[in-house]
């Protein structure tokens, strides 16, 4: 088979990287790709919102399957854009990657299907949200409706910050009209845990699941990120939680789509909080996670693509999705002032010296003349797997250790919690 990947992050070498060991597979693209990617897959200059361009390569190079890994280009019809050429594609169509795309939607899905979430307000009128937060108080949560790279999420810890949040987004237009209309919530609090699931509009495969850490510094301090570092399996996600989330958040929201007439098909992820109340709903993204994917997908045994390919025909229930006994951490490298400004173009050394069981996912970077450059704000996923978490943890710092780039900038607590 021929296969196009669209994306060019960390989350899309890990796609590659699982694709590429599939004997299935004749030909692999990816669009755009990065440095690291393109010593596994050929990687084509289209940008991932393109959907013009991506359909016609596709079409002009006998692509028989393309995976779709970013939010931007699922909220944009890509899926759609291919169906209509009659190429299959892995992700959801436009009308239910909405469930991403729009916090207000998924928040009034939840709401109307009984599907357990924090308490919240939409606001479209910054006064009106202003007022709420002044009559609510802090902590309190602060979501810009549609899609914000990651980072358009704020807990607010006081009502000056909650205040400086809704002007941020609503008046400077910080996130385009992703902020136009905000979403206002009660701050859960217990650990959180990022379930993703494989489904194909009816069925569901849950993965492994895993531990983002959003903030930029050690002790979750600092400004949100796209995310730092990641680990899997969850120790807090029990057998008895995995149950009740199926019967309560999973499949509830499988069905829901459904019945809305937006069938998911593709990677729904959960972002959970285990609240003393129980699980409940913090966010649902239309894809795969990034920095979740690296140590996830590190422990999947079942053929990706073919996985893939039943959530696109509807088969999944057919497949036995099987995982590594074990666990995975990943250690994001970044550049230095990362998420806010960044220089690039940095040499990177050390990529020749991992040890067994670590695998580097490149993020942002690109290969010139016979070096690695930086060439973004989160540059490396250190990925290590192992038979217990700790030793992950343990195996993939070692690994950064030995990595090095100007300005580099890492958590040193990654899983430690």
């Amino acid at each position: 088979m021929n296969v196009l990947v669209v994306g060019g992050g960390g989350r899309e070498h890990a796609i590659v990287h699982a694709l590429a060991k599939s004997p299935k597979l004749d030909k692999l693209w990816c669009a755009p790709g990065n440095g690291g990617i393109a010593a596994e897959a050929e990687c084509v200059e289209i940008k991932a919102t393109d959907i013009p361009a991506m359909v016609l390569f596709a079409k002009e190079h006998d692509v028989d399957y393309v995976v779709v890994a970013p939010d931007d280009p699922l909220a944009l019809g890509m899926v759609d854009a291919l169906a209509e050429a009659g190429i299959p594609a892995f992700g959801p169509r436009k009308n239910a990657a909405i469930i991403e795309a729009s916090k207000s939607f998924s928040k009034n899905l939840m709401k109307q299907y009984g599907i357990p979430t924090a308490k919240y307000e939409i606001f479209t009128d910054m006064n009106e949200a202003l007022a709420y937060v002044r009559e609510m108080g802090a902590p309190i949560v602060v979501k810009a409706d549609g899609l914000a790279l990651g980072k358009g999420v704020v807990v607010a810890q006081t009502v000056v910050e909650a205040e400086a949040a809704i002007c941020s987004m609503m008046g400077d237009k910080k996130f385009g009209e992703a902020g136009a209309r905000v979403v206002i919530e009660e701050c859960m609090t217990g650990p959180e845990v990022s379930v993703l699931c494989f489904t194909d509009g009816k069925h569901l495969s849950p993965m492994l699941s895993s531990q983002d850490h959003k903030r930029a510094y050690n002790n979750d301090e600092g400004p949100n990120t796209g995310g730092m570092g990641a680990f899997a399996p969850s120790p807090k996600y029990t057998p008895e939680i995995a149950q009740v989330c199926m019967d309560t958040i999973f499949r509830p929201t499988v069905e829901a789509m459904a019945a809305e007439g937006r069938p998911f098909q593709g990677c729904l992820y959960f972002g959970l909080m285990l609240t003393p109340d129980g699980p409940k709903v913090v966010e649902y993204n239309s894809r795969f996670g990034d920095p979740e994917t690296q140590p996830v997908l590190s422990l999947l045994k079942t053929d990706l693509l073919d996985v893939m390919m039943a959530c696109s025909n509807g088969t999944l229930d057919q497949l036995n999705v099987t995982w590594s006994d074990g666990a995975a951490c990943c250690i994001v490298m970044a550049s230095g002032g990362y998420p806010m400004d960044y220089q690039k173009g940095y040499p990177i050394s050390g990529l020749d010296s991992v040890g067994e069981d670590v695998f580097i996912y490149h993020a942002g970077t690109k290969f010139r003349e016979g070096t690695y450059l930086t060439n973004g704000g989160r540059v490396l996923g250190v990925t290590a797997t192992a038979d217990d978490l700790e030793s992950a943890i343990a195996k993939a710092y070692h690994a950064v250790e030995g990595i090095s780039f100007q300005d580099a900038h890492y958590r040193t607590d990654i899983g430690r919690k």
